[in-house]
């Protein structure tokens, strides 16, 4: 038992070791929670275009079939 142990922690080291010095952009910080970065306006202004179409007046049927 003491072997899968020893083998999991230098498997999981080496791998650690490989993607660093591979230049993988490892953060071990955790998950980040940045709210200056924007990146949900597209999704705002997407929601707020299709509110406004739902609430824009739409022209009677009879002049669709004309």
């Amino acid at each position: 038992m003491w072997k899968i142990v020893v083998g999991f922690a230098v498997f999981a080291a080496l791998a650690l070791f490989i993607l660093m010095k591979s230049g993988g952009n490892i953060d071990m910080g955790g998950e980040k929670h940045d709210v200056t970065a924007g990146a949900h306006e597209p999704a705002a202004s997407a929601a707020s275009a299709a509110i406004a179409a739902v609430d824009a007046p739409s022209a009677p049927a009879s002049a669709a079939s004309q």
